[in-house]
């Protein structure tokens, strides 16, 4: 059987490439709408953080998000997006890689 390929993605946090799967992207629309893309599949500039609270707290401190996406992030949107990570690791250790 044909081994497949798995695609690899960079954070932007920790600059280690992982497999897309274990990342979440966040987009930035051409109207600089911010929004978490659960499908990775929405239109605009990309960044990917871990599925890693503590990543993604490091970001929220460090705004390495606003330089990337080169906007200016709410409190509120780092929040949420800490919130959203928090919980798909649960979900991926409740329910395994499945």
């Amino acid at each position: 059987m044909k081994k497949r390929k798995i695609p690899m993605r960079k954070s932007v946090v920790s600059g280690e490439m992982k497999p897309k799967k274990e990342l979440v992207r966040i987009t930035r629309s051409k109207e600089g709408e911010v929004a978490i893309d659960p499908t990775g599949k929405m239109p605009g500039r990309g960044a990917y953080v871990s599925l890693e609270p503590k990543e993604v707290q490091e970001a929220w401190d460090k705004h390495i998000l606003d330089r990337v996406l080169e906007t200016t992030l709410t409190d509120a949107f780092y929040q949420e997006l800490l919130d959203y990570v928090e919980h798909q690791k649960a979900r991926k250790e409740l329910f395994g890689n499945g």
